[in-house]
């Protein structure tokens, strides 16, 4: 076999290339990150720190929902407090009822 041609360079690039792409393929079907020209990965992230990064989110938003809620009800409490004392219990009750 002669090594010394342009066939055996190209072959060599060809082969190469059909590996990458192979390769890339499988990690894909597989549900890996395939990597890019210079093998950085790219694509899918970790999926713990996805999965975590979603139950973060999902508490911070039900923990910024609560606070508001109890910002609410601070500031009834507020009004009751400092407002004059000739309220009526029925205009108390509409206040807790906000």
């Amino acid at each position: 076999m002669d090594f010394h041609g342009p066939f055996f360079v190209l072959a060599i690039i060809a082969i190469s290339c059909s590996a990458w792409l192979i390769n890339n393929w499988i990690r894909a079907k597989h549900g890996y990150s395939i990597s890019d020209d210079w093998g950085r990965n790219i694509g899918k992230a970790d999926a713990p720190a996805n999965r975590q990064l979603e139950l973060l989110t999902n508490e911070n938003e039900r923990l910024t929902g609560m606070v508001s809620r109890l910002e609410q009800r601070l500031s009834v409490l507020e009004r009751i407090a400092t407002d004059p004392a000739t309220r009526t219990a029925h205009e108390i009750e509409q206040l807790r009822d906000r």
